[in-house]
């Protein structure tokens, strides 16, 4: 059997929540799995171009950050109706990156 050990996420860009604070945007890009032979690996979105992922300047690398992989229910229990100007309320959906800085995606 193989297990899902983390979600793979890249910060692509960040947002002014209407609090005023500062909030990253996160695309999940893949996952890390373990094989049942204790082996571990990586899949990766194949449309994910990580061109495009902000680095530092002086730098040719990129970050990938590791996030425990969040249970079923999580994604799907409800959250508290939101309402912002020109929206309609939010009802039980999952987060969407741009609306949680602490969910990646």
């Amino acid at each position: 059997m193989v297990e899902k050990l983390y979600d793979l996420a890249v910060k692509v860009g960040s947002y002014t929540d209407r609090d005023g604070k500062e909030k990253g945007r996160w695309k999940n890009v893949g996952s890390v799995l373990q094989l049942e032979d204790g082996g571990k690996m990586i899949l990766l979105d194949r449309s994910f171009n990580p061109a495009g992922v902000p680095f530092r300047e002086g730098t040719d690398q990129i970050v990938v950050s590791m996030f425990p992989p969040r249970q079923e229910d999580e994604r799907t229990a409800p959250r508290a109706q939101t309402t912002t100007p020109g929206r309609t309320p939010q009802t039980g959906t999952a987060p969407r990156a741009q609306d949680n800085d602490d969910i990646p995606f």
